[in-house]
């Protein structure tokens, strides 16, 4: 694959500047994603950048690099030819999901808002804390990111189970199941976490029917919004079937201000934070993604378009 023009969008010219636009046999191009034109699409070789800029069409492009890990907002897009390379970027995603997660696990177990709600109450109240390795953990989602938080809780020594769309067993997970067949581990959950990317498969694939399991179990969003059947969650948030909620990622991004969610004391909500990319990082990638391109070694974030990740 013959790659000399390179189109770079949204802000990280700079960096890139400093970098690898040393190697004169290279075009770069740095332009604000609102600012591309139909031109810079049809001059360069190569898009690379965190989103899809407005008039994007990916059929004169050889190569588009997403500095995230989800590409959904890509695949949407139609005009894809069966040789275009989509890549990902893999960094330390895994690790700040895993770390994002096991903190609203451990405070839950340390009874964190409980005591302080003694404290502002001024009342010497004992409570015992739970430990991690006496929880069941089910994980949506059996790739790196559901890997990774498999991990993080099974070397706590909890019980570990996953769900995906293969059912393929994996390690860290005492046992891996289709959606269909979720039913019997959700009932014994006591925390449920989905990492899981959106895809056409996974669009709502956790609904009523998947809450309907819970018997109080904590849930935990750290994949991608729209896969979540929010009417849904609430109505087993008020029924209590699901017991307290963490949504890093929602349908509507920004949260509209009108939104019931909003007013829950029974579910946090952050603002995608959970994954933040590390420019360094996401650069580290790209950079050796490029050089293995130009290897022809095997690319491990290269986008499966019939899985959609």
């Amino acid at each position: 694959m013959d790659i000399k023009n390179i189109l770079v969008a949204g802000k990280y010219e700079e960096l890139f500047q400093k970098q690898i636009t040393n190697d004169e046999s290279l075009n770069f191009r740095f332009i604000p994603v609102d600012e591309i034109t139909l031109d810079d699409l049809s001059w360069a070789d190569a898009y690379v950048g965190s989103k899809p800029c407005s008039n994007f069409n990916p059929s004169n492009l050889k190569w588009v690099h997403s500095f995230n890990a989800g590409v959904n907002n890509f695949l949407e897009i139609d005009g894809w030819k069966e040789d275009t390379l989509l890549t990902r970027t893999i960094c330390s995603f895994g690790e700040r999901i895993s770390e994002y997660c096991l903190s609203y696990v451990l405070s839950d177990l340390q009874f964190h808002k409980y005591f302080k709600e003694k404290q502002v109450e001024k009342e010497w109240a004992t409570k015992t804390p739970k430990m991690v390795k006496d929880l069941t953990i089910v994980i949506f989602g059996s790739g790196e990111i559901g890997q990774a938080v498999a991990k993080t809780f099974h070397r706590f020594g909890a019980t570990v189970y996953g769900v995906s769309l293969s059912g393929k067993q994996k390690e860290f997970f005492k046992e891996i199941t289709k959606p269909a067949s979720a039913g019997p581990l959700l009932t014994l959950a006591d925390w449920v976490i989905s990492t899981l990317p959106l895809t056409k498969e996974t669009m709502k694939l956790i609904d009523d029917e998947i809450f309907n399991h819970f018997k109080g179990a904590a849930f935990i969003n750290v994949g991608r919004g729209a896969t979540v059947d929010e009417s849904a969650m609430i109505e087993g948030l008020n029924s209590g079937k699901i017991r307290y909620a963490v949504l890093d990622v929602l349908t509507a991004e920004p949260l509209p201000n009108d939104s019931a969610l909003w007013g829950r004391d029974d579910l946090i909500i952050t603002p995608h934070i959970s994954a933040v990319t590390d420019l360094n990082e996401a650069i580290s990638c790209f950079i050796e993604t490029f050089s293995n391109i130009e290897k022809k070694e095997k690319l491990l974030n290269q986008v499966d378009f019939s899985k959609g990740y």
